[in-house]
């Protein structure tokens, strides 16, 4: 007797295995199905990936002109933090002024301030995602975006400039050139430079609709440099671009390419094969290749050339340029070691005006008739930084302290300045917050005179205390120091000469025979009498003198530990105006240190223990920021910075 098998309920079991093979499918249809719309529209999906505010408010461009000579105070300051994106070395912050507002580059996306008053505008950020370029032009900002992990995965958005209206973006286009150090992507003329993943050929995109509007090949043999640290640059008429060239000796060339009309205005060799650094002003073009700094004009004839491999040391040389006149400032071939000067030169002839020694410029600006310029110091012994006003005729120059302070070696952003409506913007490195550390934008305006010279900040000189003053003898026999030797050291900054010492150095004596003591005698602390009298029985009877700190417990010493002290450093930074102004430079000095600890046993308004080891206290009463430096032992410079708190709080 025949017939098919029959499950429960009478059905066929090969009609049941065909319904359960179809869920199967059904259900990984489903997943499938899922998975790719979970990816579109959550994991690929503009509204949580995107951070984007717009602005309908007016803005009305600034005047061409910066503060007035004098001091300078903060008008409004801001902090950007350093992102660490998955491509390495793509994390500066880069800024510019124009229209009104104040552009802010980062890894994060683009940031869009107010220019006067710092008020926030517009800003675009996208999680998961770099910003590894930007670039403006006439009415807009574009932002180069790429994904995390997968630079294939390529964005570029294009937004209106005033309002961070979102006008279009493209997916794939590569930009032609990004300088690591300001992010920047050349355009002019409405029109974007791109590239193809060879780096070949040069397109132009437009900035208006995103489409492609021209095509370049490059010279045969040469392609785009890649990676470096500021191989090109631009303007709305002109943009130079650096070539990496094969052949007999394989060089270096910069070409040179009007962006709305896709043609190669000039192309120049370079002397080098490496990847230079290209800086362009308004009519001429700087490029520096490690052999020498040249200068072209609107044409493409040198009319200037400084040779040397350290003549912009590892950075572009600061220039700006006034009508027919290139201030630049460079490291001479051959000088000594931190030797800098600044010249004038005529433009397109190449004369020589003038030329002088000047501080190491970390950056230039000119508005208004007036170049200004950013110095590291103030003074070699003076905390903050200076800024000169120069005179692009004759060189001379005035000075005055930025309430800012700059650290040359931090990572990340490099000193940056501009002005423009009254104002002096300076951008500078920080290392805090930690661990990545930050850029810090200050917007600088004309302070209050003061009773005293620009150039202390409207202090006057007399104000000074001497630091040799600083600890009285009480102090340092406290401190088992009375035997050391104090060497003052007076410092000026212009034409104002401190009339008091402003930093003292305590050098210990030399012992005798120390070299010759016998193996076998018993150490200090073990059978031997101690080097150093006890601070407690060797206090003075004037109970002034007596009532400064040290007895609190922290400087007694086991035995075995080392006792002897050996040279420390106490100086006088800085002298503020007002308790405020001395304040935000004890601030901005943590501010540029990889460890800093707030310390609140010293006796200070405020006061921070600086580096890995506890040898340096920096510390603020009232209008005085000073610091103490100790060789050894650990824990001294705080002893010492206690008893220089307290002469502060009571001086004599």
């Amino acid at each position: 007797m025949g017939g098919g098998r029959q499950r429960p309920g009478g059905r066929p079991e090969s009609v049941g295995g065909v319904r359960v093979a179809l869920g199967v499918v059904s259900g990984v249809v489903a997943i499938a199905l899922a998975a790719v719309l979970v990816d579109r529209f959550v994991l690929g999906a503009e509204w949580w990936q995107v951070r984007h505010t717009v602005t309908a408010d007016p803005v009305a461009p600034q005047r061409d002109v910066g503060p007035p000579p004098g001091p300078l105070t903060v008008s409004w300051e801001r902090t950007t933090r350093i992102h660490h994106g998955s491509v390495a070395g793509y994390d500066g912050v880069a800024y510019a002024v124009a229209q009104g507002q104040l552009v802010t580059a980062s890894g994060s996306g683009l940031e869009v301030h107010d220019a006067r008053t710092g008020a926030d505008r517009w800003s675009y950020r996208r999680s998961g995602w770099t910003l590894l370029g930007w670039a403006a032009t006439r009415s807009r900002l574009l932002g180069y975006f790429e994904r995390d992990g997968d630079r294939g995965e390529r964005l570029v958005i294009a937004f209106d400039a005033l309002s961070g209206g979102l006008l279009w973006q493209r997916e794939g286009p590569r930009p032609a050139a990004v300088s690591r150090s300001t992010l920047r992507w050349p355009a002019g003329s409405d029109v974007l430079l791109t590239t193809d993943d060879e780096r070949r050929t040069l397109f132009g995109v437009s900035a208006v609709t995103g489409n492609r509007v021209w095509r370049l090949p490059l010279p045969r043999g040469c392609r785009l440099f890649e990676g470096s640290a500021r191989p090109s640059d631009g303007r709305e008429d002109l943009a130079a671009l650096a070539l990496d060239c094969a052949g007999k000796a394989r060089h270096s060339r910069l070409l040179a390419v009007e962006p709305g009309a896709g043609t190669v205005a000039w192309d120049r060799s370079l002397g080098s094969k490496e990847s230079p650094e290209v800086s362009m002003l308004d009519g001429v073009t700087l490029v520096a290749d490690g052999t020498a700094l040249r200068a072209f004009d609107e044409d493409g004839e040198q009319f200037g050339v400084w040779r040397g491999d350290g003549v912009c040391g590892d950075t572009m040389c600061p220039a700006v340029l006034r009508p027919g006149r290139l201030l630049v400032v460079y490291h001479p071939d051959g000088a000594k070691r931190g030797e800098t000067r600044m010249e004038a030169v005529r433009v397109p002839s190449g004369k020589v005006e003038w030329s002088r020694d000047a501080p190491a410029y970390a950056a230039l600006a000119q508005a208004g008739g007036h170049v200004f310029a950013l110095r590291p110091r103030l003074s070699g012994r003076l905390l903050p930084a200076g800024v000169d006003i120069v005179d692009p005729g004759g060189g001379d120059a005035t000075s005055a302290p930025a309430p800012i302070s700059v650290n040359l070696d931090l990572p990340g952003p490099r000193p940056w300045l501009a002005a423009a409506g009254g104002l002096l913007y300076a951008a500078v490195p920080q290392a805090a917050p930690r661990p990545d550390g930050a850029a810090r934008l200050v917007a600088l305006r004309g302070g209050l005179a003061g009773g005293g010279p620009a150039e202390l900040g409207g202090v006057p000189a007399a104000d000074w205390p001497d630091a040799c003053a600083l600890l009285a003898k009480p102090d340092l026999v406290a401190a088992r120091v009375d035997g050391h030797t104090a060497e003052p050291a007076r410092t000026s900054t212009g034409p104002v000469r401190l009339p008091r010492p402003v930093s003292c150095r305590y050098e210990p004596p030399e012992k005798d025979g120390d070299a010759d003591e016998p193996e076998g005698e018993a150490p200090e602390g073990e059978g031997a009498e101690p080097a150093s009298p006890d601070p407690a029985g060797s206090a003075s009877d004037d109970p002034e003198e007596s009532a400064g700190p040290g007895e609190d417990g922290e400087e007694e010493q086991d035995a075995g530990v080392e006792r002897t002290v050996g040279g420390f450093t106490v100086s006088v930074r800085w002298v503020g105006r007002t308790e405020h102004v001395a304040s935000q430079m004890l601030d901005a000095l943590q501010a540029t240190q990889a460890k800093a600890r707030k310390r609140r046993d010293i006796g200070a308004d405020e006061a921070y223990e600086i580096g890995p080891a506890a040898g340096m206290i920096a510390l603020r009463v009232g209008r005085y920021v000073v610091v103490v430096e100790a060789d050894r032992p650990p824990g001294v410079a705080a002893r010492l910075a206690r008893s220089v708190a307290y002469r502060l709080h009571h001086p004599s």
